[in-house]
């Protein structure tokens, strides 16, 4: 009976798209040169991007961003709050006044060293005007404990990625309702979301009405990390949790995704690897090989997404 009411989901959701509509592109060239990329977020007006460069053991991993001139995306810089600690996972406010993050860095200028990863923010008084210096958003969000992944609404409710006791097994989604001006205690979402697994990497709509998130290693997936979605009802809770459909998700990890509602597009980050075209027996057919975009490495994706029309 499970298997078949999947079946009944995933067919409907080809009809949604159109069988022959899901194709997925490179996001950004100009990325290609980098072995790991990972994360994206654009402001509402499709010209200003920040993602996630590090090395291949992360000891280096920076916020960076371009801008859009025309149909092309700039030179890749380093934010100018990035740089110095262990960066990733922005996410532009639906305003695009403030950037969230995730950080490693100390509390304080003063002090030596490195802590747990919280979630810091930027901000600025117009998009043409500088970016502040970071703030540590503090409690009821950030713990003793690691926090990654922030997302937020037009509404302020806020959606991030823990490891909490209180998870429901690993890493959980939590949520944290803003109200009056302040953040609510945050709590993990019920099993519609969150299993004994990990789950991480939420997006939130603007409109707060449906969340697409990494689940690791699920009966439903197609191995390794997948992407899922999950829509909220009038009364505020959450339908079970179903997988993208392919090939959005692939056998290999898929992860960090980003919706660009305006456009209906998804951004994810990927690792899946094509397969050459025959065998590879000279350098020459290696090179060809590892200089492409799906090489295995770490990459970020689009592909064009009408999530509402996903629901079950």
């Amino acid at each position: 009976m499970k298997n078949r009411l999947f079946l009944i989901f995933f067919t409907c959701t080809l009809i949604a798209f159109g069988q022959n509509e899901i194709t997925v592109h490179p996001a950004m060239e100009v990325l290609k040169e980098f072995d790991k990329v990972r994360d994206f977020t654009m402001d509402a007006s499709g010209s200003e991007a920040y993602f996630t460069i590090q090395s291949q053991t992360e000891e280096v991993s920076v916020i960076s961003t371009s801008s859009k001139n025309g149909d092309a995306w700039g030179t890749p810089m380093v934010a100018p709050f990035s740089g110095t600690y262990k960066d990733m996972e922005p996410f532009l406010s639906p305003d695009g006044l403030r950037l969230y993050f995730v950080s490693n860095r100390p509390l304080h200028d003063s002090i030596s060293g490195t802590k747990d990863y919280d979630i810091w923010y930027v901000e600025r008084l117009s998009k043409t005007s500088a970016w502040s210096q970071p703030i540590n958003m503090g409690k009821p969000i950030n713990s003793e404990h690691n926090e990654f992944y922030p997302t937020v609404a037009q509404n302020g409710n806020f959606y991030y990625t823990a490891d909490r006791p209180e998870s429901k097994g690993e890493d959980d989604i939590f949520f944290s309702e803003f109200k009056n001006g302040t953040y609510s205690e945050p709590i993990s979402l019920d099993e519609n979301i969150n299993s004994k697994g990990y789950e991480y990497n939420a997006y939130i709509s603007k409109e707060d009405t449906y969340l697409i998130f990494g689940g690791y290693n699920r009966e439903d997936g197609q191995g390794s990390g997948d992407l899922y979605i999950s829509f909220k009802n009038a009364s505020g809770e959450w339908s079970k949790a179903r997988p993208l459909p392919q090939p959005i998700n692939s056998k290999q990890m898929d992860y960090c995704p980003f919706v660009d509602e305006t456009n209906n597009i998804l951004y994810f980050t990927s690792r899946r690897t094509s397969n050459p075209d025959g065998p590879i027996l000279t350098m020459e057919s290696l090179v060809q090989f590892l200089n492409s975009y799906e090489n295995g490495n770490s990459r970020l994706y689009k592909t064009g997404i009408k999530p509402m029309q996903l629901q079950p």
